[in-house]
Parts: structure tokens; C-alpha cells; sequence
């Protein structure tokens, strides 16, 4: 992340997202609004005295998954670029009742600006990519029987990566959220959320049953004396040296056993895990007093916005679709636009890596190019039968067709009139605007319906 903010080709536009794009392969204008943080870049140093001197203080930090408190003007989290803090509005005692402003009387460099408003930004830009990444699965509203809200033992691996993080609220430090005491037995669920389709997403994660024996053998590195159960449904270890990795934590003595858990419920100060062993055919119990859930992955919130602005589709569980999954990996059928990351579906960090560094290669070879050549069989319109009805914008895919005001003279009189029009640099050729013409206006180049009629007229003559 340092090196991008460094590096003179790059912009990073840090709390900003995306609200228009307009164009087309090459033309792309985009346009961006960066969210009012009430301090000013240009003059902010990251020196860190205006979130010391906060008094708001207990406020539920979101990067420490609810695990730690934040105050009113924070940075995300230590690591963030750049390094410049934001005023959570929503709990600053200065928006709120306008009797506080501690942090502007202390900030060396005048930074705080409690007037600051949204920026619009306009760019132009020649190719896109997106990589919107991934979320976790909100396994607490459907798995009930786990003791969501009445165990808080029962964490999720995100929380425990923040706990076992030198710089997470525990300070790399394994403890039970209920009393700050060290677990000893420690139970780690996987698939909660994945491989389910009666009550969560049909296809496999990918990175749960690695990142369960990371955690197992960090559970085990730190305390010697635990005991480590894994309930899982298969383990999936295809990368390179993983399947290794993996026996590394059975040797080290996380215990796997191969089922699915049913239940979850307290027992003095522990709690029951109760499940079935599939290898041996009978019910288990396993008393914890740690429960990890290995959550699925599922696409970041706000995809249908994004497929909406780019004009690209998305699969039946919300990850963007590529143009074809073998020939064009990392392509859309958007031109122009480009997939990197688990935006596309479940991936690790070596896969990621591998697609980002296609994406960005998709785009050099874009731009080494003088011209772009496109399909010749797109749609074309004649205009002097187009009603101007807007039937086909409604049904083009790709936003191709626009509604263009022409003028035109008919016994004398001058008149305006609305007449479709297709973008060549945006227009794939699928023929859905042809179907849903009702006069018959639009056409694919190459497939009228008199060369159709044609071709249909010369096979029968052959026969």
C-alpha cells in the first residue's frame, strides 16, 4: 500500500466510491465522490495528537470486529494509507451538540475542518478494474442453534485473526471475550455457511480449510497445552505444500473429526459442541470453552450497484461473471472492464495475486494499441423507421443505445423527433434489441432478415 501511494502513476482515492460511469472501452468517465472526512489531506501529518486528545472513546471498532473500541476520529486501522484519520460524524460530541472541537484546538497543523463537504471528481479513464473483494456470510441470523447472542465465546475466524494480531484489541493474546481468561479447549467449526443449500450458500469457500489449520497450529504455538478440535466436511487443500500444511497441524495434535455440528449450548462454564462423527457413525460432544466458525465467503455489499454502473452481470449468488471461464478469465463482456480478486468467487491470496497480474496485463495490451478492433456484427438502426419508442434501451444489456434528438423537414416543416442510436464501442451483437423492435428497425449487420430469408431460400433450393 506504501508503494502505491508512492508511486507518481498511481492516485489513490481513500473514502471515496464510485457513483456514475458513463462511456465506453477506452472513453470511460467515471464519476467519484469523495466523502467528506473533515480533515484535510494536504494538511493532515498522521501525527495521531487529534485522535489521542478524543474523548469519545467507546465507540465498537469495525475493523477489530466489535472486539475493540475506537474513538470519534480514528484512522481505519494502524496500517492505512494514507495515513489520515476520519471524524465519525454519527458520535463526534462537535456535530452532534457543537460543544466539543478538542481535536481542531489540538491538531499542530490546522487539519480539522468540521465544514468540510463532499468532493464530485470527474475523470476520464480507458479500461476498469474491478476488485471489490468479499465479505462473510451473516451466519448469526440463520444458524440460531450455534448460541448467537447468548454464548460470546463463539467467535468467528475474523474475530479470532483480529485477536491473535499483535495489534488487535488483545494484543496477540488468546482469550475468551465472556472473562479475558486463556482457553483450553478450542473448537473450530468449518463450512458454517458454505456446502449448505438448505440454509446458506451452495459452493465451497476455498480458503476455510487452510486458514482453520493456520489457526489450529497458532492455537497450538501459543498454547502448548491446548486442545484443538475441527469439525469439517472434507478438506480441500489443493495449492501448493497446503495439503502438507495441513497434516502439519494433525501432527501437532489438532484433532479432526468429520462432521457436521448440530448444536451449541452452555454446560456450567463451557460449552457443548454436539455433532456426529461420519468416520465412525455415532453422535460426538465436544466441551469448549473457545467455539471459532470458519464463516463462508460471500460477494461485498453492494455488488448489484456496481454490475448496475459497468453494465456487467453477476451469478445466481452475486459474484461478477467473466466472459468465458476458461478463454477469458479475467474479461467481462463489458469491453473495457476487468474482474481481480473474490469479486469473481472464492479465492485465495496466490489465485488473487495471479488474477490481478492478468487483469493488469488485459490492460497493457490495451493500451499498447493504436486502435481497438471490434466485432463487426453489432446492431444499426434506420433511423428514418425509428419511432423513438425506447423499447430497445430498456432491454440493451450493455447500455448501447441512447435516445438522440434529430431534426428533420416533411412537406416543409421542420420537426424534431427522439431516434435510437448505438454505440459500435459498446454494442456485443447479442440481438436483443432486434427482437424487441416493434417496427422492425434495428438490425444485426450481417443477420437482416432478408439475408436471413436468403440463406433460409438457397439451403432449400440446395436440397
Amino acid at each position: 500500500m506504501v508503494a502505491a501511494a508512492q508511486h507518481p502513476n498511481i492516485t489513490i482515492a481513500s473514502y471515496a466510491e464510485v457513483e456514475r460511469v458513463e462511456g465506453f472501452i477506452g472513453n470511460f468517465k467515471v464519476i467519484i465522490r469523495k466523502k467528506a472526512r473533515s480533515v484535510d489531506e494536504n494538511k493532515c501529518t498522521g501525527c495521531g495528537i487529534c485522535w489521542e486528545a478524543c474523548p469519545s472513546r467507546n465507540i465498537t471498532s469495525e475493523f477489530d470486529e466489535g472486539m475493540g473500541k475506537r474513538k470519534a476520529i480514528y484512522l481505519p486501522f494502524k496500517q492505512a494509507v494514507p495515513a489520515v484519520p476520519v471524524i465519525d460524524r454519527e458520535h463526534c460530541r462537535y456535530f452532534q451538540s457543537g460543544k466539543c472541537g478538542i481535536c481542531r484546538k489540538k491538531c499542530p497543523s490546522g487539519a480539522i475542518d468540521f465544514k468540510q463537504e463532499d468532493e464530485i471528481i470527474e475523470k476520464e479513464f480507458g479500461a476498469i478494474v474491478i476488485a471489490t473483494g468479499y465479505e462473510l456470510f451473516d451466519w448469526a441470523s440463520v444458524y440460531g442453534e450455534y448460541g448467537y447472542g447468548q454464548i460470546p465465546d463463539v467467535i468467528t475466524s475474523m474475530q479470532f485473526e483480529r485477536m491473535n494480531n499483535a495489534s488487535g484489541p488483545t494484543e496477540g493474546e488468546i482469550l475468551r471475550p465472556s472473562d479475558g481468561k486463556r482457553p483450553r479447549n478450542i473448537a473450530i467449526i468449518t463450512c458454517v455457511g458454505s456446502r449448505d443449500d438448505a440454509k446458506g450458500r451452495s459452493y465451497c469457500s476455498r480458503v476455510c480449510c487452510m486458514y482453520t489449520a493456520k489457526h489450529a497450529h497458532q492455537i497450538l504455538e501459543k498454547i502448548p497445552d491446548a486442545q484443538v478440535f475441527v469439525f469439517y466436511m472434507d478438506i480441500r487443500a489443493p495449492g501448493k505444500n497446503y495439503e502438507e500444511f495441513y497434516r502439519r497441524s494433525v501432527e501437532e495434535g489438532a484433532v479432526y473429526i468429520r462432521g457436521r455440528v448440530s448444536r451449541i449450548y452452555r454446560r456450567g462454564e463451557l460449552m457443548v459442541v454436539k455433532g456426529e462423527d461420519t468416520l465412525l457413525g455415532r453422535q460426538v460432544e465436544v466441551e469448549a470453552d473457545l467455539v471459532i466458525l470458519a464463516t463462508a465467503i460471500v460477494p461485498s455489499t453492494g455488488f448489484q450497484k456496481i454490475s448496475e454502473l459497468t453494465g456487467i452481470t453477476a451469478d445466481k449468488d452475486g459474484f461478477f461473471q467473466e466472459a468465458h471461464p476458461k478463454l477469458r478469465p479475467v474479461e467481462t463482456n463489458t469491453a473495457g472492464v476487468f474482474l481481480a480478486g473474490a469479486c469473481q468467487g472464492p479465492k485465495d491470496i496466490p489465485d488473487t495475486v495471479a488474477q490481478a497480474g492478468s487483469a493488469a496485463a488485459k490492460v497493457t495490451a490495451l493500451f499498447s494499441k493504436g486502435e481497438i478492433e471490434t466485432d463487426p456484427m453489432i446492431a444499426e438502426v434506420n433511423k428514418a423507421n425509428c419511432s423513438g419508442c425506447g423499447l430497445c434501451l430498456q432491454v440493451c444489456p450493455y447500455d448501447a443505445i441512447t435516445l438522440k434528438a434529430t431534426k428533420e423537414r416533411v412537406a416543409g416543416v421542420e420537426r424534431e423527433r427522439n431516434v435510437a442510436e448505438v454505440n459500435a464501442g459498446l454494442c456485443r451483437g447479442c440481438g436483443a434489441c432486434t427482437t424487441a423492435c416493434p417496427s422492425g428497425t434495428i438490425n444485426l449487420k450481417g443477420f437482416t432478415n432478408e439475408q436471413i430469408l436468403s440463406e433460409v431460400d438457397a439451403g432449400c433450393l440446395g436440397n
